[in-house]
């Protein structure tokens, strides 16, 4: 992206502000933002805590995301999904179950472990394997018990990462109307549960 992606602009919004009010309204019981610009991004309505790992890969910012987290279930975005919206959010949350540990959608066939549900209990699993040098965050979903799902709306899944993606998605999209920062969620949290709400970011 040649800058950071949690503060690109779509459709006059910060990326990383279309992902809180995503979290926010599918009911999140907290808001967490995993690296990045710490003091810019609380001001957006996250608890802004540093990685553990930074610049070891995606799999390291979702170990700190569930050290941090409260909730069983944690709901992970990353910061570079200009669609992402709640109901999404609560169709994974909709699918969790005692014997499964991550709920990963599924775009054009292929998982997407970057906006996914984790069970906060699949530390222990993962953190081993991020000892042994593993970094990726498709590796995680086959290390523990994945369930992939189809969703709705498979264009909240899609992610960009130029400027040229963000500029056709721009052009492409239908206008709506921005909500500032802490304000109220849209309706109540899904029955399924509250989980917490994490967003990983980076610089690209």
């Amino acid at each position: 992206m040649g800058r950071d992606k949690a503060f690109a602009s779509f459709q006059g919004r910060p990326l990383a502000e279309i992902a809180r009010a995503a979290l926010a309204e599918a009911g999140a019981v907290e808001l967490l933002s995993i690296g990045g610009d710490e003091p810019r991004l609380a001001l957006l309505g996250f608890r802004a805590i540093r990685d553990d790992d930074a610049g070891e890969g995606p799999l390291g910012g979702l170990l700190t995301a569930l050290r941090s987290a409260v909730g069983e279930w944690v709901a992970v975005l990353a910061c570079d999904l200009p669609r992402a919206d709640a109901a999404t959010v609560r169709e994974l949350l909709r699918h969790t179950r005692e014997d499964i540990d991550a709920v990963v959608p599924l775009l054009d066939g292929r998982p997407q472990p970057a906006h996914a549900v984790w069970r906060r209990e699949c530390l222990h699993s993962l953190e081993p394997l991020f000892d042994a040098g593993e970094r990726r965050l498709r590796a995680a979903a086959d290390h523990v018990r994945a369930r992939l799902v189809t969703v709705h709306d498979p264009t909240t899944l899609q992610d960009v990462d130029t400027p040229h993606d963000l500029h056709t998605l721009t052009l492409s999209a239908a206008p709506n109307p921005p909500q500032a920062p802490g304000a109220p969620a849209g309706g109540p949290p899904d029955p399924a549960g509250a989980a917490s709400g994490s967003v990983q970011l980076g610089v690209s």
